[in-house]
This record gives C-alpha cells, sequence and structure tokens, in this order.
C-alpha cells in the first residue's frame, strides 16, 4: 500500500534559461546547481511533502523552453495538476512570451487546471519587470503570482506548498473526482483565488516577493 494520501502532478514551463531545473532541483535536492545546461525534453523528479498532515507525493515535470522539444513537452500538459509558468524578471523577452505559453495550456492542458505566475531571479539586480506588471498579468489571466529566487531559495518551498495545499482543498471538497492512479483530475476553479486578493496577497496566501 502507498505511503501517501495524494498524488499530483505539476509541471514546469516557460521560456529557455528562466531556472525552471534549478528551482525544481532547489526545492528536491536543496541545491543550487551553478552553470546548469538547458533540459533536454523532459526531466522528472518527486519529492514527498506533509501539508495539514497528509502525505502529499508531487511528481515534478520539468520541461525544455526550446521551441524544437515543443511537441514533446506538450504532451505533459493535459494530465498535470498544476502548472507553473515562470519567466526571468531580468529579461523582457521571457515575459514577452507568456502569451504564447498560455494559448498552448489553453490549447493542451485540463481547462481547470491550477496554474501558477512565478517570476523568477529575484536574486539578480537588472529587474526589468516590476513586480506590479507580474501581478496584473496573472490577475487578468485568473493565475496565482508568485516572485522566487532558486539562487537564495527565496519563495521556493512555499510555492510548492502552497500549490499542495490548494490541490488538497480542492480534492477535500470534492471539487475534483478521484482519478485511477490515485491522484486527482479536473482541476477545480480555486485558481483565481489570490488574483482576487493581489494588492494583499502576501498577507492572505504567503505568496509575494522575496
Amino acid at each position: 500500500m502507498e505511503d501517501y494520501k495524494f498524488l499530483f502532478k505539476v509541471v514546469l514551463i516557460g521560456n529557455a534559461g528562466v531556472g525552471k531545473t534549478c528551482l525544481v532541483r532547489r526545492f528536491t535536492q536543496g541545491v543550487f546547481p551553478p552553470g546548469q545546461g538547458a533540459t533536454i525534453g523532459v526531466d522528472f523528479m518527486i519529492k514527498t511533502v506533509v501539508v495539514d498532515n497528509e502525505k502529499i507525493k508531487l511528481q515534478i515535470w520539468d520541461t525544455a523552453g526550446q521551441e524544437r522539444f515543443r511537441s514533446i513537452t506538450q504532451s505533459y500538459y493535459r494530465s498535470a495538476h498544476a502548472l507553473i509558468l515562470v519567466y526571468d524578471i531580468s529579461c523582457q523577452p521571457t515575459f514577452d512570451c507568456l502569451p504564447d505559453w498560455l494559448r498552448e495550456i489553453q490549447e493542451y492542458a485540463n481547462s481547470k487546471v491550477l496554474k501558477i505566475l512565478v517570476g523568477n531571479k529575484t536574486d539578480r539586480d537588472d529587474r526589468e519587470i516590476p513586480m506590479a506588471i507580474g501581478e496584473e498579468f496573472a490577475k487578468q489571466q485568473g493565475m496565482y503570482f508568485l516572485e522566487t529566487s532558486a539562487k537564495e531559495a527565496d519563495n521556493v518551498e512555499r510555492l510548492f506548498y502552497e500549490i499542495a495545499a490548494e490541490l488538497i482543498e480542492q480534492a477535500r471538497t470534492k471539487e475534483v473526482p478521484r482519478s485511477e492512479t490515485g491522484g486527482i483530475s479536473n482541476l477545480g476553479t480555486k485558481a483565481n483565488l489570490l488574483s482576487q486578493t493581489t494588492s494583499n496577497c502576501c498577507n492572505n496566501l504567503n505568496l509575494g516577493p522575496s
């Protein structure tokens, strides 16, 4: 018998170089890999966490950002319980591409998947995207929003624990049915909760800038 109550699949997407792999490695292994190379196709890691006295297994899928791998990575969208869309706060083009990523989500993912927008690399001093711009974009799209630093480990654990807590709440309130694999599917629509309280999100949900 499995030693966990829920199994959730979390998929990270976004342009190459925004720090997706570093976020995953920081959370699952507690390390920041210097000189991390680009992900080839899809990488996969597992971490078990305890939230509200429940043991939760997170399957975390780290997808390549390069266009040539897109047909491979799109196949992982549909079964995801949560999608983390990452951009680099010091690189405007990674933010400008967000609408393209959202179109892929709309086309390939479950319509009620939990969506989280993450501005990574807050440790850098050459910010190009103000936090307020990221917040507003997330609000318009009905997404959670958080800024992180994989290098400094700022808000990384908070990101994944908040996702697990939200998915547990949805499962407990039966907004989603149990899937045949023991996870959940057809996520509910509570992803817009943060977008309705953006101005004081840090106090309400502990999702805020590092």
